[in-house]
């Protein structure tokens, strides 16, 4: 079974003609939300999973305006409120170099450029604070270890091995 991402929520419809407004949650809206592209609705109500086609789509404050093929007035669609919208993770848009997804991230082994061979810990969340992201890293025992995502501090990262290696500044760790 494929895993599945996130692109957005159906937060509400949007008029009478089932069109619907999506709050995203991808980095390529206009990618995911584009005509003939397909999504998997999730109910919030629990009941099964199901393929929607785009017919047409449109920003709008700060929102998605979409139409889906077949669906014409919103008793159709109201009913679908709070549903989760997925893509297939094989369905990703391919990134730039040294780019990555976070699900690609977290859960990666992080090891420091004095000593890999014991690991520091494992990625489990990345925060967006600012200029730039930091990764929060769970060692076997301690305190989260936060790890500025800087030029200065990630040295590599091996996606296919599930490893990051990183020099420790001083003052990163607790």
């Amino acid at each position: 079974m494929t895993e599945e991402l996130n692109v957005g929520r159906l937060v509400n419809t949007h008029g009478i003609r089932g069109e619907i407004k999506i709050l995203s949650s991808t980095d390529f809206p206009e990618v995911r939300f584009a005509p003939g592209k397909k999504l998997l609705v999730v109910p919030a109500d629990g009941s099964p999973k199901f393929e929607v086609t785009v017919e047409s789509s449109r920003e709008h404050k700060g929102m998605y305006i979409v139409r889906l093929m077949g669906y014409t007035n919103i008793n159709q669609i109201e009913k679908y409120k709070g549903s989760l919208l997925k893509v297939p993770s094989g369905d990703l848009v391919e990134l730039p170099e040294n780019e990555y997804y976070f699900h690609q991230i977290v859960g990666c082994e992080v090891y420091t450029d004095e000593d890999d061979s014991q690991p520091l810990g494992t990625i489990k969340e990345i925060l967006q604070p600012g200029a730039n992201d930091v990764w929060v890293v769970k060692p076997a025992k301690g305190q989260d270890i936060l790890i500025p995502v800087i030029n200065d501090v990630v040295l590599d990262v091996d996606i296919q091995a599930k490893k990051i290696t990183v020099h420790l500044m001083e003052g990163l760790l607790p």
